[in-house]
């Protein structure tokens, strides 16, 4: 069979003055350029676990979202998606099926929520798809009917085991990162995180050695390539976080990942991580007091007991030349008007490199998404097209919907003008002098 497989990615706003006014702002569509750009890796994992025999090719949505032409050449399509791209997704499914191609949807969506994907789609894939796939392709080639491969019939995904993903399928396109794997899920549970939807097996670590293994298959094919780890929590394991620096080191690679706020504690590991070209992380900040983090996190409230250690934890890790990108969830239950001009102030005090706010998204499958359904906060159920991280579909408390889409305009205004932007990135400069005269002091 010739297997098609579609990636639907992207950042947006439905809302339109958000994106006339805020989206264009300097420094904010950094981090949404990077987003858009990265490649599906979980296309690229059930590319490399097809049964031999088939012809694959990947493909992107277009810009407006529509499908390659090319498309329509294969006998079955596979599409991953987010819930704010479902409705694209289910559109160019149904495009497809009425050309008689068989479609399999897969990704966070249809993970939350099988039975409304198998309504368009011939096959959904709910959860990790490594082991449902082969499946999916065997169920595709005898013509079998509509079904949900639900991951959990098929045992956990070994992560000691994951082949190569096919980056050779992507060919020429003008990525300006590549994503990697080095851990998958995360041990703590918050409840907006939609992760845990996704992967309800247990955090995992990767062999060190696969992971340079597949960091050698990307400079096969793209010499030089920005690297993003593709995972939610990198450095939960401090010691792995070490034996993983000092693999990767030699490779002379750039790198960038997601974690908490703790790695900031361990100095070794920071001193590691920069020899070995790391060059950012991004860290779930959320808010910049702890009030409104109290209980966001569900196991061990470990949000809300970290944030007394936000200050320490930056400047530490800013000051081994590693740039922060401080994330910020507006509009948390308990967040006033206040919280506008707070992580404004937060950000420059701390001398943040880079800032990435967000609107409170309950994603659907979450704890979140049933604790305000329940509560009757939901403006509009269904809406998936408006979980775009920047879109009010909730009740806030004690705030409204306009006062949170109000604040959100006026801090987006003055947190990424280009005033504020070289503040705060020439105190990060002047953190890392700081840090070079006290070692020559010593």
């Amino acid at each position: 069979m010739k297997i098609g497989l579609l990636a639907m990615s992207g950042v947006r706003a439905y809302d339109k003055k958000l994106t006339d006014f805020g989206l264009t702002l300097p420094g904010f569509v950094e981090r949404s350029k990077v987003i858009a750009s990265l490649p599906s890796l979980g296309l690229l994992y059930l590319a490399a676990v097809t049964p031999p025999g088939h012809e694959l090719r990947y493909f992107e949505a277009e810009g407006d979202l529509r499908e390659p032409a090319e498309i329509y050449d294969c006998d079955l399509v596979a599409i991953s998606t987010f819930s704010a791209q479902s409705f694209e997704a289910y559109a160019i499914a149904d495009r497809l099926r009425a050309r008689g191609i068989k479609v399999a949807v897969g990704g966070l969506h249809a993970t939350a929520l099988p039975e409304e994907a198998i309504d368009r789609a011939d096959y959904v894939v709910a959860g990790e798809g490594e082991h449902a796939w082969p499946q999916v392709v065997a169920a595709a080639e005898r013509g079998a009917g509509s079904r949900i491969f639900r991951a959990i019939e098929f045992g956990p995904v070994d992560v000691k085991r994951l082949p190569i993903p096919r980056y050779d399928l992507l060919e020429d396109r003008p990525y300006n990162r590549f994503t990697v794997q080095t851990t998958r899920g995360c041990p703590w549970h918050c409840e907006f995180c939609a992760s845990t939807v996704m992967l309800s097996s247990r955090y995992r670590k990767r062999p060190v050695a696969d992971v340079v293994r597949d960091i050698r298959a990307i400079l096969a094919v793209r010499p030089g390539a920005f690297i993003e780890f593709a995972d939610d929590n990198t450095f939960v394991d401090k010691e792995w976080g070490k034996e993983l620096c000092g693999a990767i080191a030699p490779l002379g690679i750039k790198w960038f990942t997601e974690t908490d706020v703790t790695v900031g504690e361990d100095s070794e590991l920071l001193a590691l991580m920069h020899k070995s070209g790391c060059r950012q992380v991004l860290i779930g900040l959320e808010s910049p007091g702890r009030e409104a983090l109290e209980g966001i996190e569900l196991r061990k409230n470990r949000k809300a007991m970290w944030n007394d250690r936000y200050a320490h934890a930056i400047d530490a890790i800013q000051s081994h030349g590693i740039t922060v990108n401080g994330c910020f969830i507006l509009g948390l239950d308990g967040h006033d008007e206040s919280i506008f001009s707070e992580v404004l102030e937060f950000s420059l005090a701390r001398s943040l490199y880079e800032v990435q706010i967000t609107v409170l998204t309950a994603f659907p499958g979450t704890p979140l998404y049933n604790r305000l359904l329940k509560a009757g906060r939901i403006i509009e159920p269904g809406r998936w097209d408006l979980c775009t991280l920047f879109d009010v579909n909730y009740l806030p408390s004690p705030i409204t919907p306009d006062e949170l889409r109000s604040g959100l305009y006026w801090l987006a205004e003055h947190l990424y003008s280009s005033e504020t932007t070289r503040r705060r990135r020439q105190g990060f400069f002047e953190q890392i002098k700081g840090a070079r005269r006290a070692t020559l002091a010593s």
